[in-house]
């Protein structure tokens, strides 16, 4: 519970207790919280990493009201790949769930995004959109044209996710030409139910809060679900061309603030 009005400050990471803070934070939510693991997190120190982290930029959120959190005052955190990095890399982090061939050969320039979390004091207020307009000045920074990357609902049985999987592919499946599948053995359909059996509301109602916000904005998801058995997820992939936003969804999304590089 907060104490204080909140007074946010976002920023690249740019030392190594910036880097240490964000894998903390990455800690409580997904590995305290969501039950997930892998083979670099490090449970001694409560850090949840991976192999990729060295290549992204790591957008993180302060509270400057509140530096005395357990995650050294960072409350947010968002993983961004820009194009050019991910072709020094030679791949992206989504890469291993989705073919992305149709956006590599889209000539577009991508921003992958990932590892989006808030501290549990924060969701549901505004500290989410403090974060996106830090990111909406990244994109603008580097021109970015797509956003991308796999977002979760929590769990793996299939069964519980049928209807909110099913609303995604009928209502807001990606046009062909940028339309990313789930990779086997652990892919999984989507169309589980037909759409005149599908009960809208309450599948929507069933879609958590971070991919109905990309859908607001005109967001689209891939073709199928990959099941995460080790992060305890079963993901989609968000995509987002920023030039089919309209005024309204500028306004929303887009919004000069000052973002410390």
């Amino acid at each position: 519970m907060l104490q204080s009005e909140p007074r946010f400050f976002a920023k690249i990471a740019e030392t190594e207790e910036e880097f240490h803070s964000a894998h903390r934070l990455r800690y409580e939510v997904f590995v305290k919280e969501l039950g997930s693991s892998g083979p670099l997190v490090d449970h001694q120190n409560a850090l949840e990493k991976d192999e990729f982290d060295p290549f992204f930029d790591h957008l993180i959120l302060y509270d400057l009201a509140k530096p005395e959190c357990s995650t050294s005052g960072v409350v947010g955190v968002y993983r961004l790949l820009p194009h050019d990095k991910a072709l020094k890399l030679e791949k992206f982090y989504s890469e291993g769930e989705y073919d992305l061939k149709p956006l590599k050969a889209s000539g577009r320039r991508l921003l992958e995004l990932g590892r989006s979390c808030l501290h549990q004091d924060y969701r549901g207020g505004s500290a989410m959109y403090y974060l996106w307009q830090a990111l909406s000045e990244y994109v603008l920074q580097r021109d970015i044209e797509i956003l991308f990357g796999v977002a979760s609902f929590h769990g793996t049985d299939i069964s519980k996710l049928a209807e909110p999987l099913s609303l995604l592919h009928h209502n807001h499946l990606a046009p062909i030409n940028l339309r990313v599948r789930a990779k086997d053995p652990n892919s999984q359909r989507m169309d589980l139910i037909h759409l005149a059996d599908l009960n809208r509301p309450k599948a929507m109602i069933a879609v958590p809060s971070l991919i109905k916000a990309y859908l607001r904005l005109g967001g689209v998801v891939g073709e199928g679900a990959y099941i995460d058995y080790a992060f305890n997820t079963t993901d989609v992939c968000l995509i987002l061309d920023t030039k089919k936003l309209n005024t309204r969804q500028k306004s929303t999304y887009i919004k000069q603030k000052s973002l410390k590089r």
